[in-house]
Order: structure tokens, then sequence, then C-alpha cells
């Protein structure tokens, strides 16, 4: 089991510690948990007011808490700007990225023109298309397909049963999880009068570094040009990127979002789950959608919407509180 001193823990997150385990800094921590589950060897976390009533009886050996957060009397603290983040590097700490060694699975089928690292890690009933390149310390996990001449970087993890079609191309540091399909089809047809004409879709999906996509989502190949998902954007499972859609930096999507065809969304954006936005709409950077939200038009920078069709989030929450008195203000009509 791996094990880090207190006063490590405390270097890693960047905190102050304080209370009575302050003079036992050499005490040996094994790992953090939640409040209610935290042993005497585990550090836990407060990142949410509703848990405060926790850290009367968490039996944690020390407590992540914001600055300025008094901690109850003989209770250990670590006070760090953002404690969510603090439960990150330390859980970064006690669960590190698997590291890739070189292994190749037999049943694995690899094209002879496919160039990859000798670190490379090759699952089960993987297969790797012909003109295929895989940078240094990637994992490519069981049953996943990589397509002719796609390109994936270093330090990336491809999870069981994850697609890469042809001519796609993946940064450093991409992680797909399980099932999730890069580069399938656009939904692109034109109707002939009796029938659909499918649109051959010739572009490619470009991800860049540390991008992460969930699983089952898909991020569908260009009709003509790249579909492009900038540096450090993380989709949830289930999310629906299509064709020709630009996704700007460090923007966040959560589960069964979906985003039309050539849309483009700003850097930053936080898009709340099952969120659609239509086709050909331009999303100002830093915009956060709602749950639920239908995106119709397009928004300003900055803004926080709600709503079908989406509004700024003040209106939202007027529009919301007259329809709740809709059916009294009917019934009112109706005498």
């Amino acid at each position: 089991m791996k094990s880090i001193s207190l006063s490590d823990a405390v270097t890693i997150v960047g905190g102050v510690l304080s209370g009575p385990v302050k003079e036992r800094s050499d005490h040996l921590i094994t790992g953090i948990n939640t409040l209610a589950d935290a042993t005497v060897s585990e550090i836990s976390f407060l990142s949410n007011k509703r848990y405060k009533g926790e850290l009367e009886t968490t039996s944690a050996v020390a407590v992540l808490l914001p600055v300025g957060q008094a901690a109850p009397e003989n209770m250990g603290a670590i006070h760090v700007k953002d404690p969510y983040l603090a439960f990150a590097k330390l859980q970064r700490f006690f669960h590190p990225r698997v590291k890739a060694e070189g292994q190749r699975h037999a049943s694995a089928v690899i094209d002879a023109t496919a160039q990859l690292a000798t670190d490379v890690d090759v699952g089960p009933n993987a297969v790797i298309g012909a003109g295929a390149t895989i940078g240094s310390g990637t994992i490519i996990a069981a049953g996943c397909v990589i397509g002719e001449n796609t390109q994936i970087g270093s330090a990336c993890t491809l999870n069981a049963n994850s697609v890469v079609a042809h001519d796609c191309i993946l940064g450093d540091g991409v992680i797909l999880q399980p099932g999730a399909i890069i580069g399938a089809d656009g939904f692109g047809f034109a109707w002939a009068g009796d029938k659909y004409l499918k649109i051959p879709q010739a572009g490619r999906v470009v991800l860049e570094d540390d991008v992460e996509i969930g699983a089952n989502a898909t991020v569908d190949r260009g009709a003509i040009g790249d579909t492009v998902i900038e540096r450090g954007v993380k989709l949830d499972n289930l999310v629906q990127i299509a064709h020709n859609v630009r996704v700007g930096a460090y923007t966040v999507m959560a589960g069964q979002a979906g985003v039309s065809g050539s849309a483009k969304i700003g850097k930053g954006c936080q898009v709340g789950g099952q969120s659609g936005i239509a086709g050909h709409l331009v999303i100002g950077d830093g915009v956060k959608l709602a749950g639920k939200s239908g995106v119709l038009s397009d928004l300003a920078s900055g803004g926080t919407y709600a709503g079908s069709p989406a509004m700024p989030h003040r209106m939202w929450l007027k529009v919301s509180a007259v329809m709740m008195k809709l059916p009294e203000m009917l019934k009112k009509q109706q005498k």
C-alpha cells in the first residue's frame, strides 16, 4: 500500500497544517476518503458546505479546509485555497496513471506499416491499421480499433473498445474512456426527391493535448475540413459532437449534451447535462449553460444561461416562477 507522511501531503497540496496533528507531521497517510468513511490513516476534505456537519464526527487524521474555515476543536486541518483541487492532487499521488511497458498481446493485430514507440502497450484483440503512428507511453487497451494513417501522441490512454477512425489526430495525454468513438461519419445527407443521398464525410477529427472523451461519447469527423476539440477539453459520457464543430480550450460538457454541426463553442465554457446546441451557432468564451438548456441562437461571452430556448439565467428564474403560478392564475381566470 502506498503511503506518505502528513508533512509531505501538506507539501503536495501547498497547505498549512494546524491542530493537534501539527506535532505529528510524520504520521503516515495511506489515502484520502470522504468525511464519513475516512480512517485515522486517511485525509479527508470539505468542498461542499452540506457536509460541514460531518467535521464533528470524522475519523480522518486531517481535513482539507478552505483558508479561513475554522476547524472543530481537536481536529487536524490542512488549510488550502481550494480543497477540491487539493483532493485531486492527492488522489493523483495515490492513484497515478499506469505506465506503459511495451507489452503487445498475441491476439492484437498490428499492421506492418504502423509505427509504434517501443513502450506502447497494445491489449487483447486491438487492431491498428496501416500507416498509423503511436507515440511513447501510450496504452491501447483491449478491443480498441485504430484506423489507417491515424496519429496518436505520447502518454495517451485508449480504454477498452474505443475507436479512432482513419486519418484522425490525437495529441499528447489524450484519454478515451471505454466505447468512445472518434471520427465516425458525420450526419450528412441530401434529399434527392425519393431518398436521402449520403454525403461523404471527407474531413478528420483533431483532439488536441490533454483532451478526455467520456464513455460512449462520439466526436464525428468533418464533412469538409476538421472537427476540432481544443486543448484540455473534457467531455462526459454520452456526449455527441457533430461534424465540423469546434470546441474551445478547457471547455467541459456534462453527460448527454449534444452539439449540432458547424457550431463554434468558445474557450472555458461549462455545458450542463442534456443541453443541446443547434448547428452553426457561435457560443462565446466562458459561457455557462444550465442542464437541459436548449440553445437556438448565438450566446455572448461570459453569460450564464438556462431554459429552452436558452435565456439569461435571471430571466429564466423569473419565467420559472411565473410558470409555477400558471395553474392558480388559470383557475382565477376561469371563475
